[in-house]
């Protein structure tokens, strides 16, 4: 949709549309900042442009849609609650500038966290120039976010991405190409670790934000979510561990000695989380990490150094 191909309107006819966009966006209580993000995305306007409403004037503005086009995807944000990096088909996420549709979660601002934490781990550890130029993973793939962010913080470490989804791998490897990283990932469909035995016990690290909303919780979730976003990743099943606990009891056969183990969880979580890492034995600095908002939201761990895989003992 971001292409800007042959549909040419005039800046008074978008001046227009925006004005009747944003008033209607306010009688949606649906933020106004959506309207001139969609106009950047959609007509390549810029903000100072936006501001000053100089475009106003230009006799032509190229898009990618038409302007009746556009309104009827804006009119699905407002009626059926279509979020707007659906209608644009990209986000940004951290540098990056990901394409995304529905077989996608949208990448959230705070799971950007997780590679700043990675590359926090990897400089902390005893290992460091080993992890960073190691094999890592990112469980559950969906767009690729977490993938690309490993591949552009560690850049002689190859990357793993699995999905389940074909949809979503598709996605994933459009992005990798898009940003100049796809030589150094590979791609897999499957669930969690199970496209990757050959390499059991040689990854330095694994990152995943996995499905951990509880299911009854999920059908009570905002409307641009439930029923847009795919359910099968956000459903993490009863108490929302599902996903958790299996990536807590496998990796550890995965992961080398020193390893690293991080995911994103739902707040209320992280007790649950980091009794269950205790649990299992094989786990060592286990630490629980904030978002930007102070909601406890991660969890990472190291696979303890004087275990193996078959060796497990209380961490």
């Amino acid at each position: 949709m971001t292409n800007r191909q042959a549909n040419v309107v005039s800046g008074l006819q978008l001046w227009q549309w925006r004005i009747k966009a944003n008033q209607a966006a306010i009688a949606h209580n649906i933020p106004i900042a959506e309207v001139d993000w969609l106009l950047q995305e959609i007509a390549g306007l810029d903000r100072l442009a936006l501001r000053l409403e100089s475009f106003k004037d230009w006799s032509e503005v190229p898009m990618g849609l038409s302007l009746d086009q556009l309104d009827q995807l804006w009119q699905r944000r407002l009626g059926d609650r279509l979020p707007v990096q659906y209608i644009a088909g990209v986000t940004p996420w951290r540098n990056f500038r990901l394409t995304v549709s529905s077989a996608v979660l949208i990448p959230r601002p705070e799971t950007e966290c997780l590679i700043d934490l990675a590359v926090a781990a990897v400089a902390n550890s005893k290992s460091a120039l080993q992890l960073e130029q190691g094999h890592w993973v990112d469980l559950g793939t969906g767009s690729g976010a977490i993938a690309l962010g490993l591949a552009d913080a560690f850049p002689e470490a190859t990357i793993h991405a699995v999905d389940c989804s074909l949809a979503a791998l598709a996605i994933a490897q459009q992005n990798a190409q898009n940003t100049g990283l796809v030589d150094r990932m590979r791609f897999y469909q499957g669930r969690w670790w199970e496209p990757l035995t050959l390499l059991k016990g040689q990854f330095s690290g694994m990152v995943s934000n996995p499905p951990y909303i509880p299911s009854d919780i999920v059908p009570t979730l905002q409307p641009e979510v439930v029923n847009h976003e795919p359910h099968l990743a956000l459903d993490g099943g009863v108490d929302g561990l599902d996903a958790i606990r299996h990536l807590i009891e496998v990796a550890p056969s995965y992961l080398q000695s020193g390893g690293i183990w991080l995911i994103e969880m739902m707040a209320g979580q992280a007790e649950a989380v980091k009794t269950l890492l205790l649990q299992q034995g094989s786990y060592s600095n286990i630490q629980i990490h904030s978002d930007l908002a102070g909601i406890e939201r991660f969890a990472l761990a190291e696979i303890a150094s004087s275990l193996t895989s078959d060796t497990p003992s209380t961490a």
